[in-house]
């Protein structure tokens, strides 16, 4: 007979136990020996992650004796709280920069090239410029106005309070609108220079868009570069 039924009792106990010794190295294999130096310097070793160590570097050994992998403790609250950090400003640099390619793929087709912008420009200085004309001519309005009060006024240079309420109440209201009209005048020469600065500003970022965007055509017909 054969296999297992020709096996005597004898042998059959050798065998379980030459089984049960080849599990108990095999699983020594898998689990291999744990190595470290705790907090007093010494050196520990065990056939399992050694507590001692949880607050430090644990290496697990083959049984040749090379390193089979490092075991790093669990982060504290601190270095939790320093990667919940270095995550969020690392979140934020790609939401920044995803914002600053959209701002620029909206900008390269809103000025696909520079004659465009300049049109938008004098466009933009042309509705400022029309504003504050209409305020100049507003100015020219109330001096003219002011004129025929201080006319009016010179009748009582001598006492001004002895003036009519209605005339000095309309002095007081052409200074007012007189200093208004100045001051939205002032106002709106500062809106154009925002709005050069702007331009500006807005142009250099397109100088090097157009020219990102006029790479590949070039690559492609070199001989057009060439004209």
């Amino acid at each position: 007979m054969t296999g297992w039924l020709a096996m005597r009792p004898m042998h059959l106990r050798a065998f379980a136990l030459g089984m049960s010794v080849s599990a108990a190295a095999l699983a020594q294999v898998e689990q291999g020996i744990y190595t470290c130096i705790d907090g007093k310097g010494r050196r520990l070793t065990s056939d399992r992650p050694i507590a001692e160590c949880n607050d430090r570097e644990q290496q697990q050994l083959n049984p040749s004796g090379t390193v089979r992998r490092r075991i790093t403790p669990p982060p504290t609250a601190q270095e939790l709280a320093a990667q919940e950090e270095r995550a969020r400003r690392e979140a934020e640099e790609r939401a920044r920069v995803a914002e600053e390619k959209r701002r620029d793929r909206a900008l390269l087709i809103r000025y696909p090239n520079k004659e465009t912008h300049d049109r938008e420009r004098v466009a933009a200085f042309r509705q400022v410029d029309e504003v504050i004309a209409a305020a100049q001519r507003r100015i020219v309005e109330l001096t003219t106005q002011r004129k025929k009060l201080d006319t009016e006024m010179e009748f009582y240079i001598k006492d001004p309070s002895k003036a009519p309420a209605t005339l000095r109440r309309q002095v007081d209201e052409n200074t007012h609108s007189m200093q208004a009209q100045q001051r939205f005048i002032s106002d709106q020469e500062q809106e154009k220079r925002r709005i050069a600065g702007r331009f500006d500003e807005e142009l250099a970022k397109l100088r090097q868009l157009w020219q990102l965007a006029a790479a590949p055509a070039q690559t492609a017909t070199p001989s057009a570069a060439m004209r």
